[in-house]
């Protein structure tokens, strides 16, 4: 079945909201929504709606025109297994003592690397892209100086890839997943399992640490937060008042053009920066609580 993509980007947060949410009343009726922020430092957003129906391109023109939005950009998509291409493009990746592979590539798991089983879904976070592979190597390095944290929290954890690296190589650790979304939740779940973590990570539905058992938990001895520039910052007062002194707290999603402004954020509210490590475009961040 071929299926419609229409996109447009417009200045401003308020304003992708209300575009996305006059879509989602058009007819035909999109069957997916999304906003995303365009990491260029503009302020711009992204705005897609997919369709199984052509979308009516009167109705795009006016709606572009009423929110001061680009053209929408229509395209058909023809049908594709997107898990298989994934799957067949996906290669394993290391990461310092971590191997993160596909069950595609379970045979390829050498011997004495502590493996990560991620499957191909709609959750960030295979340990392809740089930013994930960033805080692995982050805290492949933390762990290999003897840092042994007793609590920790991935928040933002997308497919828990992260959380699942801290529960195998630290085994009387409490871990906590947390994501925004829940179909990232049901993914990280999904994933604990496959890598018989169930025993050893909750994963919650939450935004931060807005939730009961992560405010319960805390203080933390190490965060990960691999999520985007604007989020990182806005979590910085919360970050230093669950964590203790001496935490440390891994951060990515961020360009490297980007990292400085979030230092400085985490310097205001407590944090010296430890470790930086820049993977391409890509920034990995490890700060220290004072």
């Amino acid at each position: 079945m071929t299926t419609y993509s229409a996109l447009t980007t417009l200045a401003g947060q308020d304003a992708a909201r209300a575009l996305s949410d006059a879509l989602e009343r058009m007819e035909p009726e999109p069957f997916g929504v999304g906003i995303f922020e365009i990491e260029d430092g503009l302020g711009r957003w992204e705005v897609a709606a997919y369709f199984h129906e052509a979308p009516d391109a009167i109705v795009l023109e006016i709606l572009a025109t009423a929110f001061g939005a680009k053209p929408f950009l229509v395209s058909d998509l023809p049908e594709v297994d997107w898990v298989a291409k994934v799957q067949r493009e996906l290669h394993p990746v290391d990461a310092g003592r971590f191997f993160v592979f596909g069950s595609h590539d379970a045979d390829k798991v050498p011997p004495g690397r502590v493996a990560l089983q991620i499957e191909a879904t709609m959750a960030f976070g295979t340990g392809h892209h740089s930013t994930t592979l960033g805080c692995l190597l982050a805290f492949d390095k933390l762990v290999t100086a003897g840092f042994r944290p007793g609590r920790v929290a991935d928040i933002g954890c997308g497919t828990a890839v992260l959380a699942m690296a801290a529960a195998k190589v630290l085994p009387d650790a409490l871990v906590l997943a947390s994501d925004i979304d829940p179909v990232a939740v049901d993914v990280a779940r999904a994933n604990v399992a496959i890598n018989g973590l169930d025993a050893r990570i909750e994963c919650l539905e939450a935004a931060g640490f807005d939730h009961r058992r992560l405010r319960a938990a805390a203080p933390y001895d190490l965060v990960f937060a691999n999520i985007l520039k604007g989020p990182l910052i806005e979590l910085a007062p919360a970050m230093a008042s669950h964590t203790q002194a001496g935490a440390r707290v891994i951060l990515s999603g961020l360009l490297v053009v980007q990292a400085e402004s979030v230092i400085q954020a985490y310097a205001t509210s407590g944090f010296r920066l430890q470790d930086r490590n820049d993977l391409g475009e890509w920034s990995a961040l490890v700060l220290e609580r004072a």
